[in-house]
């Protein structure tokens, strides 16, 4: 067991979470957030300010922000690597420009000379990214806050070490540093550096942080951007929040784009269909229309791209339901939606996913099919289904309206077909794509 042994007014006094050295294997970084959020738990209610060392350690903190109710950052910190191999630190500067140096820098090769060049070098690295993830505010500044500076791991701990050296220097109320894995010498590192350390494990066969994550991906500058953007920050703007998402299924990362928009009323989670994917125009269409209602909506892809090379796998009915009912469930654990009702829309195959779905769990609220093939859904599921049902077709597709009308005398009560005039599969005619965003809209308005 691990705990946080916080003063009861949260201030003053200096703790260090007793540690599990059981080297505990990690889903991912939200799930490393998830667990330093409980660790963490006193602080909730007190506005920490929760600083993410970029890039992995801002997933992680993201995470921890939302559960904590606290605000989140950066801290832009880099490190420095050893000559000829850069991924072993020697040491790290921040954006004031201060080095950090290992005490067994020189014997690696880093002399004055290479620490200078190498240090300027990330610096410059460090001013790219403060203009990238702040283009059009200031850093939240520290001073009188209780300041969580949170990585997903500590090797060295020279990043770390410089971090809260830096945040330090702005005079915080208190300075926590929070990592879900560390080696204990890294640990060791950092006495006297903040007023409490949380981790929840240290093993003593510690090799590298990937080691104890079983999806350990790095994560972009884009994916940065967007997790500063999300709720939690004070912004109650009608644009709302974004984010991109990755979601871990039979060995697949599938990619995800989240979109909530202020006071969001339900949540939507779209099923592509045969060929298509999250970026899909017409889709992204619908949940633009979605959003402006008050909507928030999920876009993700269904096959991954080595996946979708494969025609077969588009119409792999059985795979394409169990990982929608997946990312569905994974829903559960988003603060920001969790209590928000939830509806699917589904396009071709996908559509025949979100029935299936639909069929097994008593969450889903509404459906709505654009072009779907509900014919691919078992029958004795179609019949289990009690969410209230829209199958959306082009009157011209007429293969395809048969095979919707097929399917209505096996779907219970609440089931609606309707025909779209003039349109063809792809909703491509002129005000086809309106018509389906409206119906769609107004069908979610109705039951969610």
């Amino acid at each position: 067991m691990y705990f946080a042994a916080f003063a009861d007014d949260g201030i003053g006094r200096r703790s260090v979470v007793p540690l599990v050295h059981d080297g505990r294997i990690l889903v991912d970084r939200r799930d490393a957030g998830l667990q330093l959020a409980r660790a963490l738990g006193p602080l909730k209610g007190k506005r920490p300010l929760i600083l993410g060392i970029p890039r992995g350690g801002v997933a992680v903190a993201r995470v921890v922000a939302d559960q904590l109710e606290g605000d989140l950052d950066v801290v832009l910190v880099r490190k420095i690597g050893a000559p000829d191999h850069e991924e072993f630190a020697v040491g790290a500067i921040d954006e004031s420009g201060r080095v950090e140096l290992a005490d067994y820098a020189g014997r690696v090769g880093a002399d004055a000379a290479y620490v200078q060049r190498e240090g300027a070098r990330q610096l410059e690295v460090i001013r790219q990214r403060r203009r990238l993830y702040s283009p059009h505010r200031t850093p939240v500044d520290p001073k009188d806050r209780i300041v969580v500076v949170v990585d997903d791991g500590l090797a060295t701990g020279a990043t770390m070490r410089a971090a809260l050296t830096a945040v330090r220097n702005h005079h915080p109320l208190r300075l926590v540093c929070a990592v879900p894995v560390a080696s204990p010498r890294s640990l060791t590192s950092l006495e006297g550096l903040a007023d409490d350390v949380v981790c929840l494990s240290a093993p003593t066969s510690f090799r590298s942080v990937g080691q104890y994550y079983e999806n350990f991906l790095p994560v972009e500058d884009e994916q940065v951007v967007d997790l500063l953007r999300l709720c939690g920050q004070g912004d109650k703007s009608e644009v709302g929040c974004r984010r991109s998402m990755q979601f871990f299924v039979d060995g697949a990362c599938l990619e995800g784009d989240l979109h909530i928009p202020s006071h969001a009323r339900g949540v939507v989670i779209f099923a592509h269909g045969s060929g298509s994917g999250r970026k899909s125009e017409r889709n992204r269409y619908v949940a633009s229309v979605l959003q402006h209602r008050g909507f928030a909506t999920l876009l993700f892809d269904l096959l991954s791209t080595d996946e979708d090379r494969a025609v077969s796998n588009r119409f792999d009915i059985a795979t394409l339901g169990r990982r929608l009912d997946t990312v569905v469930h994974c829903l559960d654990r988003e603060l920001a939606v969790q209590a928000l009702p939830r509806g699917l829309f589904g396009a071709s195959t996908g559509a025949a996913a979100a029935l299936m779905v639909a069929a097994r769990r008593d969450d889903i609220r509404a459906v709505v099919s654009r072009g779907g093939r509900p014919d691919l859904t078992p029958r004795e599921l179609l019949s289990r289904i009690a969410s209230p049902t829209l199958l959306i077709v082009g009157s011209a597709d007429s293969d395809l309206v048969a095979l919707n009308r097929a399917c209505l005398s096996s779907m219970s009560n609440h089931v609606e077909l309707v025909l779209v005039p003039g349109a063809t599969h792809l909703f491509e005619e002129k005000g086809a794509l309106e018509r389906v965003a409206v119906l769609a809209a107004d069908w979610f308005t109705r039951w969610l």
